[in-house]
């Protein structure tokens, strides 16, 4: 039986805070009973979530996320709290990160946690050996950010739809347990992500509570860009001694883009910067930092700013331009306010805005038929096999998921260009293999010894990882393909055009959803609510709005004075849990107190009397707690004098 309170002062006796409900539910169930996938709010916590579990399970954590600044701020985190950790991206020298993999392999070193992104995780076939070699201590495999699986997110990222492959070459058809994680999915995409993973209905845990309430929600339509933007530069200066995130989505063309609004601002003396993808990630992480520190508080930024950077104090967070979707526009608006104060976020927007969004953001994010044609003609020259570099073109890495997906292209095996910078070979089998060809190319290689790609690329990676073989430099990170035909057939093109239609209508769907939101909801309440629905809460928890001292989220301004004074006075309690009192049959008192000596007493505040069906119920339910509950019911009512009337009813329970 797990105790995760004391277990977490144990493992984690650093940080000065308890776990929450919520957290060591999800905890308990990836222990328990295996792989979970965790739906909760940005800020909520969820990297305690993946910390803790690993600790409960031992051996080794594997933690796949999307982004280098936040595998860096969490394998920090985690050293700080004395855990070894590793980090593998792309702003560690590759000769280093293959030296690194030996030494894991070789248990030279010996990491709780080791980090990867996705597209390490899809593409680096060293790493993936290495890590086999000790695949019996990898005990969890966290997806953070799990919502860029599926195909039909805005977020969708194709590598990420590798990771269940990557799964099978490590464990083979019994995986290890995996640890989902993501603050927003609506229905489609969470059947594609548990399809992915394998996680079971009873395995989705989803916090009751969506909504982030302590956002004031804003929305404002124009009917020009000017007139937009004269409104933008008033919110500016209305907050500008704030820390604020400026979302747009265009990077560097025109005086609207990132670049450009930000050098206007700089122009108005603010301490502005940019963020956008097509920056290093030295420069982005540098942003990040500055903006972290307080040396700048205005960052414009595209969507590339999101996922995972953790700044606890954004106070306002504006959209200059309209998102695609009701879950990228509360991704975003969720960086603002995860410290858990107070914070307010802007939509502006006009009918353009809409128009330029479907016709330039979304029908250009896929291939045209012209695209995958001539794309296709770099890869179709030959049936068979063929090694290509993935990263290096990016026509290639918007058109492989089609070509896989309608069966032109298999993806075969991790690899690298050849075997021509190989020394000091010892392997009596690698030798055979590099003398059997003049250039030592992969695929002539392959096909003078009857090789398969994953039986070379391996008997390479045994050779380096026992020393039995030399580098002049590191192996590359390729990919091996199976080119199935010199051209693209009718019937190819017509699945491939029917597969892009049918994503592009679904996201124009969820435009058109969104749009619909924000035009039928005109205040903030109402908006985070229509939000909170969609993503699947449950329409009876929609009242929670308010929060207490102590972080829970009650149903009125009167509920919070009752939870601030059982916070203060030390006394356990429990809000709206189920109270069972027949079989089958279950109410919800407002707390639930729970005495030191295990006795519980159950406190209903009383604050609608005045309405007739909610009288009727109380009357229900008072007739319920004398038969089931004697002595045990505590009782306020809506007052001016609900603070006294509290304290009266608290300090008469802590005196027994």
């Amino acid at each position: 039986m797990l105790d995760l309170d004391s277990d977490f002062k144990t493992l984690f006796p650093k940080l000065n805070f308890t776990l929450k409900d919520f957290q060591k539910k999800v905890i308990a169930n990836v222990v328990e009973k295996g792989s979970t996938l965790c739906i909760m709010p940005t800020g909520s916590g969820k990297s305690v979530i993946y910390w803790m579990a690993a600790a409960e399970l031992k051996g080794i954590c594997i933690v796949i996320s999307p982004l280098i600044a936040l595998i860096a701020e969490q394998a920090q985190k985690l050293r700080d709290q004395g855990y070894e950790t590793l980090e593998l991206h792309g702003r560690i020298d590759a000769k280093k990160q293959m030296s690194i993999m030996s030494d894991f392999a070789n248990k030279r070193i010996n990491p709780r946690f080791i980090f990867a992104s996705p597209e390490k995780i899809a593409t680096d076939g060293y790493f993936e050996y290495c890590l086999k070699q000790r695949k019996d201590e990898i005990n969890l495999i966290v997806i953070d950010e799990v919502h860029c699986v599926s195909q039909w997110g805005m977020s969708f990222r194709p590598f990420y739809k590798r990771i269940p492959n990557f799964l099978d070459n490590l464990y083979g058809e019994r995986w290890g347990r995996i640890l989902a994680l993501t603050a927003t999915l609506n229905p489609v995409e969470l059947t594609d992500i548990c399809d992915s993973f394998k996680i079971k209905k009873e395995n989705i845990l989803k916090k009751d509570i969506l909504m982030r309430n302590e956002i004031q929600l804003y929305v404002k339509k124009f009917t020009n860009e000017d007139e937009k933007e004269a409104n933008f530069w008033e919110l500016i200066k209305r907050h500008r001694d704030e820390k604020i995130l400026i979302y747009l989505y265009r990077k560097d063309r025109g005086d609207r883009s990132a670049e450009g609004l930000a050098q206007k601002a700089i122009d108005r003396k603010y301490n502005a910067t940019y963020f956008h993808g097509d920056m290093s990630a030295e420069e982005r992480m540098e942003v990040i930092e500055r903006f972290k520190s307080g040396e700048i508080n205005m960052v414009f930024a595209t969507n590339a700013f999101g996922m995972g950077i953790d700044i606890p104090d954004i106070r306002v967070v504006i959209h200059f331009m309209i998102p695609e979707s009701a879950e990228q526009y509360y991704q975003e608006v969720g960086r603002a306010a995860r410290d858990g104060g107070g914070a307010n976020a802007y939509l502006l927007y006009s009918n353009k805005n809409i128009d330029v969004k479907r016709t330039h953001f979304i029908d250009k994010s896929f291939p045209s038929e012209d695209d995958l044609r001539e794309t296709y003609k770099k890869l179709g020259k030959k049936v068979g096999c063929k090694v290509i570099q993935y990263f290096e073109d990016k026509d290639i890495q918007e058109c492989l998921p089609y070509y896989i997906k309608c069966g032109l292209v298999t993806i075969k095996a991790k690899g690298f260009s050849g075997l021509s910078e190989l020394r000091e070979i010892q392997d009596p089998t690698l030798q055979k293999y590099y003398d059997s060809t003049v250039s030592h190319g992969y695929v002539k290689t392959m096909s003078k010894n009857d090789l398969s790609a994953k039986e070379l690329s391996e008997t390479v990676y045994a050779a380096v990882l026992t020393g039995k073989a030399k580098l002049n430099k590191p192996l590359e990170r390729w990919l091996v393909l199976d080119v199935a035909d010199t051209e693209i057939s009718d019937e190819k093109m017509t699945v491939m055009l029917d597969d892009i239609s049918e994503k592009r209508n679904y996201k124009h769907g969820l435009l058109d959803y969104f749009v619909y939101l924000i035009s039928d909801n005109p205040t903030s309440k109402s908006l985070h609510q229509e939000i909170a629905c969609y993503l699947g809460m449950n329409k009876y928890d929609l009242e929670r709005i308010h929060k207490t001292v102590d972080g829970n989220l009650v149903r009125s301004k009167s509920e919070v004075i009752i939870c601030d004074l059982l916070a203060r006075s030390g006394l356990k309690y429990e809000y709206e849990r189920k109270l069972e009192y027949a079989p089958g049959k279950v109410i919800n008192p407002d707390f639930t107190i729970i005495l030191a000596n295990g006795k519980e007493l159950y406190w209903e505040h009383i604050g609608m009397l005045g309405n007739e069906k909610y009288s009727e119920r109380w009357s229900e339910k008072m007739d319920i707690y004398e038969k089931y509950f004697p002595g045990q019911l505590l009782k306020t009512y809506e007052s001016g004098a609900i603070s006294s009337d509290a304290e009266k009813i608290i300090n008469k329970i802590k005196n027994g």
